[in-house]
């Protein structure tokens, strides 16, 4: 299958895309973009993993193809809400999940509200927690008024070509080729009635409302998950080591794999290395079409 196909589905009266590559008969996997994201940015893993699983792959709400929340701060637990009407609407009694960044920090809540949900995790550099001393209430309420008020005056980006929302993807991650970049912005940015193009993605979310987990409930959520789990990172990303961080220790039996030469964005920066892992975590046999390289893992 070269494209999948376009499905909506809704939640809390949004309608929310996803794309369906198809295999129904297949084991299911749901792939979950990060923030600022879209759920094409998954291509690459979705054709190579296609023939071994039923793959679908949502936008989040305010993301790619899926509707805005107005009047929303986005939470974790609204995407948590909006990937369990997705298991439901796709009739999915469990699926294996792969979140990458935002996506992996719901993925794994989601896998710690319904452990028996999920066959496997796999998280993209998104296993991390903030600093377990939450500044005071006032400051918190100030600091997410202040954001909004920002938000609301700023001036969105626009682009004549797709040609030039790519090269602003690129000045963002040095490691993308020109083909990923123009791959990641077709999908990324749409054209308005003046001709310009603008990104899908709301820029509300980049609001940090003061209603938010705390460290303590994200670790509570991880302790209960019982499916085989996988955390990613990349040894160049702006993330932490979880094992430096003691994040393991949260888990019941989660592995690591340390990927050389990868930054935030494992997938785009060593597509080969993450697939072979991906393959190995997930019992997928290489498909016939693919040479896979091994170098740059660590922890093998």
């Amino acid at each position: 299958m070269t494209e999948p196909a376009d499905r909506f589905y809704e939640s809390q009266g949004l309608r929310l895309h996803y794309v369906d590559w198809g295999n129904v008969s297949a084991p299911p996997m749901i792939l979950v973009h990060g923030g600022l994201d879209h759920c094409r940015n998954w291509d690459a893993i979705a054709r190579e993993l296609q023939p071994h699983f039923h793959i679908m792959a949502p936008d989040l709400r305010g993301h790619g193809d899926s509707e805005w929340a107005k009047g929303s701060s986005y939470s974790l637990a609204d995407n948590v809400y909006d990937l369990t009407r997705l298991m439901r609407f796709a009739a999915l009694k469990d699926a294996a999940i792969v979140g990458h960044s935002m996506g992996g920090m719901v993925a794994l809540a989601y896998a710690g509200t319904y452990p028996e949900r999920v066959s496997r995790l796999v998280v993209l550099d998104g296993a991390f927690l903030a600093g377990s001393q939450a500044a005071p209430i006032a400051e918190q309420m100030s600091r997410w008024i202040d954001q909004l008020d920002r938000i609301d005056e700023h001036q969105e980006s626009t682009f004549r070509t797709i040609e030039e929302a790519a090269k602003r993807l690129s000045t963002r991650n040095k490691r993308l080729t020109a083909a990923q970049a123009l791959h990641l912005a077709s999908h990324g940015v749409r054209k308005g009635a003046d001709g310009l193009y603008r990104w899908k993605f709301d820029h509300y979310q980049r609001a940090r409302a003061p209603y938010r987990l705390s460290p303590d409930d994200y670790a509570a959520l991880w302790s209960r998950i019982t499916c085989p789990t996988l955390l990613m990172w990349g040894d160049e990303s702006f993330l932490p080591d979880p094992e430096a961080a003691g994040l393991l220790a949260h888990f019941k039996g989660a592995e690591l794999q340390k990927i050389a030469g990868a930054g935030h964005w494992l997938h785009h920066d060593r597509l080969d290395v993450v697939l072979a892992v991906l393959r190995r975590f997930l019992d997928a046999r290489a498909a016939s079409s693919s040479t896979v390289s091994h170098s740059g893992i660590t922890g093998l």
